[in-house]
């Protein structure tokens, strides 16, 4: 089984919305593959998705309401087959990890640039949805 993880920096807004996505996308294409979200701070660790993440999958079918911030260190991440940066702050920080196994969202699709941060940026809903909808397919695509 495919193992694939999402990063952002608190595990509230961007990666969670791209967990929520890729596990409905899952369960639509009967695709075996485990996907989890993860933040590199710990500031939010148990917090549910930001209430904009949360209205913006709602919009899509999609309830993310139940996940809570977890962070890195719960997870094997070397034991993923890819771990999806959302930003390159996020990316290098992950690579400063020994990781070998990390991509940046943006390279799926959208040369490379960063997913704005809804927690910052609340305006910027629609990219961050293409972006993450947009990726997560090109992600399944090459990967599963």
């Amino acid at each position: 089984m495919k193992k694939i993880i999402f990063v952002c920096l608190g595990n509230i807004c961007r990666s969670s919305l791209a967990e929520g996505v890729a596990k409905s996308r899952v369960q639509e294409l009967g695709l075996e593959v485990q996907v989890d979200s993860a933040g590199l701070s710990t500031y939010h660790n148990g917090e549910a998705p930001c209430h904009l993440s949360i209205k913006l999958a709602k919009k899509h079918g999609i309830d993310i309401s139940k996940q809570h911030s977890q962070h890195v260190s719960e997870f094997d991440l070397p034991s993923y087959d890819l771990v999806v940066a959302l930003d390159e702050s996020n990316k290098q920080e992950l690579l400063a990890m020994g990781l070998t196994n990390v991509k940046k969202m943006g390279d799926f699709g959208f040369d490379g640039k960063d997913v704005a941060d809804l927690y910052y940026e609340p305006l910027k809903e629609d990219e961050v949805w293409e972006m993450i909808s947009v990726g997560v397919e090109e992600i399944f695509r090459k990967y599963c």
